[in-house]
């Protein structure tokens, strides 16, 4: 599918987005394995989120969806079923690498694959610590999808994560709500907290607590960023009616546009602002940003308020080290916005960008050339000089979500109308995206 794409002369209104992606995906996993009925209000309608309901559906579990209201009949941590075949992760790392914490705990054999991408995402950073903890998982050549996994008992551990990661942290912690005794995450940054809020929501016994630094000795003091949570196995897990808020991640995209087009005010209504999350933030008004939030309420342990924009003259950074795991997801959208400030945009220690859906680095930085903007790709991420203008183009999204919504903000600064080639890859996060921006773009 191809989307023309006109330049904008402000970015004006309110919008309400849809449900949290990461939040939705955990609601939905700890439903399924807690007892009774949970009512989740505004889960995502991305496809990688309705990716996990398949796979909760096929090992047994009751799921209604009505628009954006999914009501889950969970059966207990003992209450799943063997699937009657393979599970469909479609192109959600997220569902496969999360659920398979719970699969791993099952009297029975899972096989869980997904679509073409998928298969080419590496999983090594979960496979490791489940084995710790006794599960059996054969994987191609030993680290690719499809997974065959062999439940066993599982016993619980100590695990400190190599690198920092919110989703193999969260394999850890389901895992190890099967395992009796304390399971313990330790990370060298602390990564979104979504999984221990929402565990904790449901009932489960969970800490955290800083970590000490290993570098600096038995007496060293704590770092901010580095935390060990533990959790206590087999907890009582009951059903909850649960609030997503609206996705971060999404309303990047717009949060960017409004900040690129002059003239542009928008209000985004509902928008988690967990503090584990809140680096975007943080960075764009550390460059400049004209950003308020007006309120600010707790529902269900999760920070939700409304955003409001302006356009604003950004004087450029850097994303490097703890900075660059906390925006990873955002890097696309901000690499856009980099080119028009004053100073650009460096990005440092984002290696991680070459295995997502696409190899990021190199698809944002041919973009970029493509809209004639200069970007030079670095090995473990990009610089992009300041002070350039997006010419209007053909470029493509590689059938990245991200990347064809980073894009889309470009081209509303182009001078002229470009075209972007499958356009139908933002499905896979917001479907709703092209109707929203044609909304909101004068």
């Amino acid at each position: 599918m191809q989307q023309r794409i006109s330049p904008a002369s402000a970015i004006t209104g309110a919008v309400t987005l849809p449900g949290d992606k990461s939040i939705s995906h955990r609601y939905a996993m700890i439903s399924a394995i807690a007892e009774g009925e949970s009512r989740i209000h505004n889960y995502s309608t991305g496809a990688d989120c309705h990716s996990t309901l398949g796979c909760v559906r096929a090992l047994g579990i009751e799921v209604d969806v009505e628009g954006t209201e999914v009501v889950i009949r969970g059966r207990g941590l003992d209450g799943l079923r063997a699937p009657a075949g393979d599970l469909d992760a479609g192109n959600s790392g997220s569902t496969i690498r999360m659920l398979s914490g719970i699969l791993a705990a099952q009297p029975f054999l899972t096989r869980i694959f997904g679509d073409e991408s998928l298969s080419r995402r590496p999983m090594q950073r979960i496979l490791r610590p489940l084995a710790e903890m006794g599960a059996e998982i054969g994987a191609r050549e030993g680290k690719f999808p499809p997974l065959e996994i062999h439940g066993a008992r599982l016993r619980p551990i100590d695990y400190t994560l190599p690198v920092p990661s919110a989703q193999v942290k969260t394999c850890v912690l389901l895992a190890g709500l099967f395992a009796d005794g304390r399971t313990s995450v330790s990370e060298p940054v602390a990564s979104r907290d979504h999984t221990e809020i929402a565990l904790r929501e449901f009932g489960a016994d969970l800490s955290a607590a800083p970590q000490a630094t290993p570098q600096g000795g038995p007496q060293a003091a704590p770092q901010d960023d580095q935390r060990k949570i533990t959790l206590i196995g087999r907890p009582h897990l009951t059903g909850r009616e649960l609030m997503v808020p609206a996705d971060l991640s999404s309303a990047a995209f717009f949060i960017v546009a409004a900040l690129l087009v002059p003239g542009s005010q928008l209000t985004i209504r509902g928008v988690g602002l967990n503090p584990t999350r809140s680096a975007l933030l943080d960075f764009l008004t550390g460059m400049g940003a004209k950003i308020l939030i007006p309120t600010l309420e707790c529902r269900n342990g999760e920070l939700v308020g409304d955003i409001v924009v302006q356009h604003s003259d950004l004087k450029g950074g850097t994303i490097e080290g703890a900075l660059t795991a906390a925006l990873i997801d955002e890097i696309p959208v901000l690499a856009v916005l980099g080119a028009t400030t004053e100073e650009g945009l460096r990005v440092c220690d984002a290696g991680e960008l070459r295995v997502k859906e696409t190899d990021r680095i190199r698809t944002v930085v041919d973009n970029l050339r493509r809209l004639g903007v200069e970007a030079e790709e670095l090995p473990d991420g990009m610089l992009i000089p300041g002070r350039q203008k997006f010419r209007a183009g053909e470029f493509n999204s590689f059938g990245d979500h991200r990347i064809a919504m980073a894009f889309a903000v470009a081209a509303l600064c182009a001078d002229g109308e470009s075209v972007i080639g499958g356009a139908e890859a933002a499905s896979v996060s917001f479907p709703e995206f092209w109707t929203t921006l044609a909304r909101i773009a004068q």
